[in-house]
């Protein structure tokens, strides 16, 4: 999962993108950048790390121009640790391009022997953004009116890019001399909106990954970039739009409403704080007919993502709704960080116990998910050592027993806690004395009931279903080998460099 932003401004742009992604902070830790330009000259810095500290003065000064696009990474495809590999992306041939994107190819193996034996192109790392920045590059090339571009030629490369590349893309780039493009993958997958601001000098326009970038921005917003659909924005401000695919259906991630997007943000006209909200109702009800007699005293969200949910879900039973953890705001997010030992060893760095609350208090703890149950484990471990007398576990979400291959770093169906596990079975391995999870149609009830247009949802990670239709049991067996062999490799260079240490320690 990543964060996008792409910006034509009439002013600097170097400060609002750098604004716009410490508010997508939570969609990447792992990497930033921001490309701007100034004239036909690119300006790019990026790095590993959290935005405050990829960019300083110096760097902010040298990103020149009043348009520019702007990227945060957290890694799904491509090393964790390579900086060449954060975002945005560059290739200079046939046009200037720089590119940022979120989501995730299926299909990139495939493009890139395309791509070196049919287009001749070289992809110098493993990301499939950089894959997606060549594909858009070769279209734009095939389209081009001689030398040059125009809005029609742009849009017909996009129209190649949706006929070769699959699975999920929300995608920024800028084109030398020409202007901002953005355009989504043909399901919907990963969001993208687009907002404007009117000023003295003229309108100046804004995408974004959430709406929360628009809002603190001070830019009105103006409608979610459709399914399949192209945006184009000159260097003037002059605004273009097309729809570039044959065929297009909107299926948004149902993930982004349980857990990644802020809730200030709407999504597809949905709500995210109001899906929240009724997923705790529908959770509510779920739990008074399953446990009618239960013994719960204090509903505790498990900050911060599950507190919309938690609070609702406590109205909604008449029991009172308790403020039982303390986040540490310095630590990030456990669910995104690399790492099995990292995630562990940072709950208890992440989380503190408020042990009145517990002591001597049958508590039901409610978080957003349960994906790999090692924070559900831990926190239950804390409720008791804080004094509860039973713990009781609650899902605003279903198990997640599927891969998902969209964007979203889950994709070892051996590291996910509920494949091949009743109930049961993973309410004992997380410590619980009960355990309740939301029921899928429940949880598309309660997306869908704030926009009744939208009806399918790409919820893969729940019930398998894989709506690009390309997705087979070999390609998941390929993709988990990939990641284990990933994981080898970090380790043996883990190991290296213990043996470093202790070869130079031992040395003085």
């Amino acid at each position: 999962m990543c964060g996008i932003l792409g910006v034509v401004s009439q002013t600097p742009a170097n400060q609002l993108l750098y604004d716009g992604l410490q508010v997508l902070q939570h969609r990447g830790q792992d990497a930033a950048g921001i490309a701007t330009v100034d004239g036909r000259t690119f300006h790019l810095h990026k790095g590993n790390g959290l935005v405050r500290d990829v960019f300083r003065t110096r760097n902010m000064r040298a990103l020149k121009g009043n348009a520019g696009i702007a990227h945060v990474r957290y890694p799904t495809a491509g090393s964790s640790v390579d900086h060449n590999e954060a975002q945005p992306f560059y290739v200079n041939s046939p046009f200037g391009i720089v590119l940022g994107h979120n989501g995730n190819l299926t299909n990139t193996a495939e493009l890139q022997k395309q791509l070196f034996l049919d287009d001749r192109r070289h992809v110098n790392t493993s990301s499939d953004s950089e894959v997606l920045l060549n594909v858009l590059a070769h279209e734009l090339q095939n389209n081009a009116k001689g030398v040059r571009l125009d809005v029609p030629s742009i849009f017909a490369a996009v129209a190649g890019v949706h006929r070769r590349c699959r699975g999920a893309y929300a995608v920024v780039a800028m084109i030398a001399g020409y202007g901002l493009l953005a355009f989504r993958d043909t399901f919907g997958i990963r969001p993208l909106v687009v907002g404007s601001n009117a000023t003295e000098q003229g309108t100046e326009y804004l995408i974004a990954s959430e709406s929360v970038a628009l809002d603190t921005l001070g830019f009105s917003f103006l409608r979610d970039i459709a399914p399949g659909e192209a945006v184009f924005i000159d260097f003037d401000g002059n605004f273009y739009s097309q729809q570039c695919a044959e065929r297009s259906a909107l299926n948004p991630c149902i993930f982004e409403y349980v857990y990644f997007a802020r809730p200030d943000s709407v999504i597809d006209g949905i709500s995210v704080y109001e899906t929240r909200l009724n997923m705790g109702e529908y959770l509510a009800d779920k739990l008074k007919r399953e446990w009618p007699n239960h013994d719960i005293d204090v509903v505790i969200p498990i900050p911060d993502s599950s507190r919309p949910s938690a609070l609702q879900l406590a109205n909604r039973l008449g029991i009172p709704f308790r403020e039982g953890f303390v986040k540490n705001r310095y630590i990030g997010r456990t669910f995104i960080m690399p790492g099995q030992a990292m995630r562990k060893k940072s709950v208890r760095q992440k989380l503190n116990a408020i042990g009145v609350e517990f002591k001597g208090k049958s508590v039901l703890l409610v978080d957003d998910s349960i994906v790999r149950g090692t924070t559900s484990r831990e926190i239950v471990q804390m409720a008791r050592d804080a004094g509860a007398l039973k713990v009781y576990f609650a899902s605003a979400a279903p198990p997640v027993k599927f891969p998902n291959v969209y964007g979203i770093d889950m994709p070892s169906r051996q590291e996910l806690i509920a494949t091949g596990r009743s109930d049961e079975e993973i309410c004992k391995e997380i410590g619980a004395d009960g355990l309740i999870y939301q029921d899928l149609e429940d949880l598309k009830a309660s997306v869908s009931k704030c926009n009744p247009t939208i009806t399918r949802f790409d919820s893969s990670c729940f019930d398998g279903d894989y709506i690009t239709g390309d997705i087979t049991a070999e390609y998941l067996s390929a993709v988990e080998n990939a990641r284990g062999d990933a994981k080898a490799e970090k380790s043996v260079d883990e190991d290296q460099m213990e043996l470093n240490l202790a070869m130079a320690a031992s040395s003085m």
